[in-house]
């Protein structure tokens, strides 16, 4: 039979990765305090130096810096831009066809 997998929110890592970095603090006994892994905790201090803000994103989302979220919105925008041009660039074509021109006549 599998183990159900406890979830921590962004605060319960926080105050976990708080505690871990306080002297005198046994990183295998704080696991064993949290039924948590002591890799997990080293983990999440990992993420919490690298990330800052934005670290433990919650479930489904990217691990990014604001460098990252700013390229990644970037690229959405240029993704729209790229169809807007298109789209454009197709209307321009219907409306300048001969074909049209004449009938307008």
């Amino acid at each position: 039979m599998s183990k159900l997998r406890k979830r921590y929110t962004k605060e319960q890592k926080l105050e976990i990765v708080n505690q871990s970095l306080e002297e005198d603090v046994i990183i295998e006994e704080l696991g064993k305090r949290y039924n948590i892994h002591p890799n997990s905790i080293y983990k999440w201090r990992r993420d919490l130096n690298v990330f800052e803000d934005n670290a433990f994103p919650g479930n489904g989302n990217k691990l990014m810096t604001d460098v990252e979220k700013e390229k990644y919105k970037l690229q959405q925008r240029i993704k729209e831009l790229e169809v807007e041009r298109e789209i454009l660039k197709k209307a321009l074509g219907i409306f300048s066809s001969p074909s049209k021109i004449s009938l307008l006549s």
